[in-house]
């Protein structure tokens, strides 16, 4: 039985707070949610994870036992806490010279799993390009961000500079925005939420056309990917099609420290350089904060470098991040935060202007390619995986048919 529970399962119920927020993983026979309400009494359930064929809820102490020996049952795993990943850019990367060519991500969705997103202007006008919104945390059908993480994150991705005259514009500042609520007001959720907005962005690839999935968050690495849920579910829309890029963490500069999703091997972690705000990348260097690998497998992560530190976007009004007055207030519109959820959207939005050249690219095409621009800072492998980011570099690769 033990073998079948994770040791922060029985580590959470041992400090006697109440019953234990947990993932089941069930072996090969799937189970309808009706059925694993009947199946397992003991487990008080929240998510149906189909996606990893599991379910999320909670159990005691007491439950606990009598839910390991059932055979449908292949492993217990902690629904842990998600955060998001907080502590002059896209010219820096060379997206302004991929506008100049006509490449903008026209057409192309972007899905940001975050904390919702506010209408900013930027996202709106002249045409509204916030195709859905879906909220796992209130189940609002209009769009809001109680936090203000989510927006700039978006804004780094697809904003237009509307509000700016156009100094501050993401990366793909035509692509379409399907933004995801699973994280609340104080930027925290669960690792079945995040599975389940992942579902979610599965079952409605094809309505909105997305071809990039950006997670801006993660969560404590207590394991090895191959038994990581979350790494399982971001493996399945890698399989389905959607390129994921996935923040590193803020750990750093100490070894071992990517989070979860990041540590997955296949998806693309990506952790933050400091561009110094200025357009010319020979000044910039890696973040102090920005998270090292090898992953718990002996995986070199994070894979990209792209700008982290002091990233101006998009501002939400009232929201969690702006009252507590970010890095430094830029507006009424823009505001400055940093991060590897500053540096992922950068991947992403690079991303889509990749499947605008060309939208028969695979996901294992797109990471082979941007790694194969990238360019080498000298850095430990482990720091910077293949090196800084370049768009345009990985265009032109695009282009040529070199993959």
């Amino acid at each position: 039985m033990p073998e079948k529970i994770h040791a922060q399962v029985l580590e959470a119920l041992g400090r006697k707070e109440g019953p234990a927020r947990i993932i089941v993983l069930f072996e090969s026979a799937p189970l309808s949610f009706s059925l694993a309400k009947r199946e397992l009494p003991g487990l008080r359930l929240h998510h149906h994870l189909s996606l990893i064929n599991g379910v999320a809820g909670e159990i005691t102490e007491e439950a606990l036992e009598e839910l390991a020996i059932h055979p449908l049952v292949a492993r217990i795993y902690p629904d842990r806490e998600v955060r998001a990943l907080l502590d002059v850019a896209s010219p820096t990367i060379g997206a302004e010279r991929a506008w100049g060519e006509g490449l903008t991500g026209r057409g192309v969705g972007v899905a940001v799993i975050d904390t919702g997103v506010y209408l900013h202007p930027d996202l709106y006008t002249p045409f509204n390009r916030i195709v859905a919104f879906h909220d796992l945390v209130r189940g609002s059908s209009l769009p809001y961000d109680d936090n203000g993480h989510g927006t700039h994150v978006a804004g780094i991705v697809l904003g237009n500079g509307t509000r700016s005259r156009r100094k501050y514009k993401g990366v793909a500042p035509e692509a379409n925005l399907v933004a995801v609520k699973a994280l609340d007001g104080n930027g925290s959720g669960r690792d079945s939420q995040i599975i389940t907005g992942i579902q979610w962005c599965m079952e409605n690839k094809s309505k909105y056309n997305i071809r990039v999935l950006n997670l801006s968050l993660g969560s404590t690495a207590i394991g090895p990917a191959k038994d990581d849920p979350l790494c399982l579910a971001v493996e399945k829309a890698w399989d389905a099609g959607i390129v994921v890029c996935a923040a590193a963490g803020n750990e750093g500069p100490g070894a071992g420290t990517i989070d979860s999703p990041g540590i997955d091997p296949r998806i693309i972690t990506v952790g933050a350089m400091d561009d110094k705000g200025t357009a010319d990348r020979a000044d910039d260097g890696i973040a102090d904060f920005s998270s090292r690998g090898p992953t718990v497998e002996g995986e070199t992560k994070p894979d990209l470098l792209a700008p982290g530190k002091g990233i101006t976007s998009l501002r939400a009004p009232r929201g969690t991040i702006d009252r507590a007055g970010g890095e430094g207030r830029i507006g009424q519109w823009y505001m400055s935060l940093s991060g590897t959820s500053m540096a992922t959207p950068f991947c992403a939005g690079t991303v889509a202007l990749m499947a605008q050249k060309n939208p028969r690219l695979t996901p294992d095409q797109v990471k082979s390619i941007l790694q194969e621009a990238a360019e080498d800072r000298g850095y430990e492998v482990n720091a910077q995986g293949k090196g800084y980011i370049d768009a345009y570099k990985a265009l032109a690769r695009v282009a040529k048919g070199r993959w």
